[in-house]
């Protein structure tokens, strides 16, 4: 008769442990843009991956954010170079930045944000004497900057993402809503001290 062993062992030994995925890293905004007299701020939530791997506001080619802008400004702006865009935002009055500062998130989605730090909106905000209106670049923008601008005199406006993965409605209805921008361009910036009429 052939005899057979059969080796014993305890549960688990000889086996690798599943291991923990690793923590996201934590990415950070860039810095403000800014005109000395802007009168529009857009505020987007944390640059994707292929914007900070380009170190360039709405970097991927998919984002509609230049196109965007480019109607309300009435101009090509996709057809210019990263500084002659930026140059362009500020002498029409148009500032950019975003809500969070720096974040932890795995791959671009706003959804996979995790331990979000904020920008100081309210500081910036209180520096821009000429503002007259902040337009927010998606819901969770709108959602973290508006918590922190509570109580502000200044026009906030929602604008429907710029985002490849924000598909709800396509671009011409994007572009009807972020023209609204346009009638805070065209008005003349405040003197110190005075009142919106």
């Amino acid at each position: 008769m052939t005899h057979v062993s059969f080796a014993c062992y305890q549960i688990g030994q000889g086996m690798d442990r599943p291991k923990q995925p690793p923590a996201p890293a934590r990415v950070a905004s860039f810095p403000a843009v800014l005109g000395a007299d802007t009168r529009v701020l857009l505020l987007g939530s944390l640059p994707g991956q292929v914007s900070l791997a380009r170190a360039q506001y709405y970097g991927h080619p998919q984002n509609q954010f230049w196109r965007l802008i480019g109607a309300v400004l009435d101009t090509d702006l996709t057809a210019l170079a990263y500084p002659a865009r930026l140059a362009a935002l500020t002498g029409a009055g148009i500032g950019l930045w975003d809500v969070i500062g720096s974040a932890a998130r795995a791959g671009s989605l706003d959804s996979a944000i995790r331990a979000p730090e904020a920008n100081p909106l309210a500081a910036l905000v209180a520096s821009l004497p000429a503002l007259a209106a902040i337009g927010f670049n998606g819901a969770a923008a709108y959602r973290l900057g508006t918590a922190q601008l509570a109580g502000s005199a200044i026009s906030m406006l929602p604008l429907p993402s710029s985002s490849p993965a924000y598909a709800a409605i396509n671009f011409e209805a994007k572009r009807a809503r972020w023209l609204a921008l346009r009638h805070f361009l065209d008005r003349p910036a405040l003197a110190p001290g005075a009142s919106t009429p």
